[in-house]
């Protein structure tokens, strides 16, 4: 096989496996916006806050796998008390929560940098087997992020369209005012799924922290990604977010082996920039 085409799929695969990451962020990123109108402009630094943690509970405990555990209970522990006395007040009023969430990502970091120190660091892979892909050694552990991540889409799909309490998070995503005349208590969904989508931010730093350099200011590029997906997928369509997340990041791994890092990523931005112009509420709605 060529050697540029054994180069593409080698970038496809890792494109893929990025994008699963990139999905659970940007799903529960989506899951904030469409049931409470919050443009979370800290959600990236829970995704870093989530590695840090993982890092901190792999260093006490010595075993990665229990980070799976803590850390969503640290994030729930955590991010229910932010939703309901610093962020309710504002929902739905997107330039207020943009601000709001501003200062609180600033508060995230400096307590990292202040903790957790300003040098990146890496977690050694969990998992340290590697498979023969074609002719290469590939990461086993990549190959199990992607197992993981997608158990735990087909879990939150289960979740939202096969239980009824998912059914009220659905109800209040199409429709907040008519979700609470029809006696749901809005207030707990509202805190429910901030929660939710905070973990899935906090679980994707988890899942990259052995893949990617545990740093401080790491999800400042993943803020970024994360907005692109939601706004491409279409604002508050699930369904979108994810093929948008999977496709961007595949075709952004295959865009790599031919321009810089740099360069691929402004190559994604121009066809952000191409599909809103022919689709304005982006590609899907739920």
């Amino acid at each position: 096989m060529p050697e540029i085409v054994t180069t593409i799929l080698f970038l496809l695969v890792n494109g893929l496996i990025w994008g699963l990451i990139v999905a659970l962020i940007a799903i529960g990123h989506c899951l904030i916006f469409g049931v409470m109108g919050i443009v979370n402009m800290a959600h990236g630094d829970i995704y870093m806050v989530g590695a840090v943690l993982s890092f901190y509970v792999v260093g006490m405990l010595g075993n990665f796998w229990l980070s799976l555990i803590l850390v969503p209970a640290i994030v729930i522990l955590v991010s229910a008390p932010v939703e309901r006395f610093i962020l309710r007040p504002y929902e739905g009023h997107h330039s207020s929560t943009m601000i709001a969430t501003v200062g609180i990502s600033f508060i995230i970091q400096q307590i990292a940098l202040g903790t957790y120190g300003g040098i990146p660091k890496k977690i050694i892979s969990p998992w340290p087997i590697s498979f023969n892909f074609l002719g290469v050694d590939y990461p086993g552990y990549r190959l199990l992020v992607a197992c993981i991540s997608v158990l735990i889409l087909v879990g939150l799909w289960l979740f939202l369209y096969k239980t009824s309490y998912g059914i009220l998070v659905r109800a209040s995503m199409q429709d907040r005012e008519m979700a609470s005349a029809m006696g749901i208590d809005v207030n707990k969904v509202l805190i429910t799924t901030f929660a939710m989508g905070s973990v899935l931010a906090a679980v994707g730093g988890v899942l990259a922290a052995p893949i990617n350099q545990v740093f401080y200011l790491m999800g400042d590029n993943v803020i970024l990604l994360s907005f692109i997906v939601v706004i491409i997928g279409g604002l508050g369509s699930l369904k979108g977010t994810l093929i948008a997340a999977l496709s961007l990041c595949s075709l952004e791994g295959v865009l790599a082996s031919v321009l810089s890092p740099t360069k691929a990523r402004a190559a994604i931005f121009v066809i952000m920039i191409m599909i809103l112009i022919r689709r304005p509420q982006g590609l899907f709605r739920d």
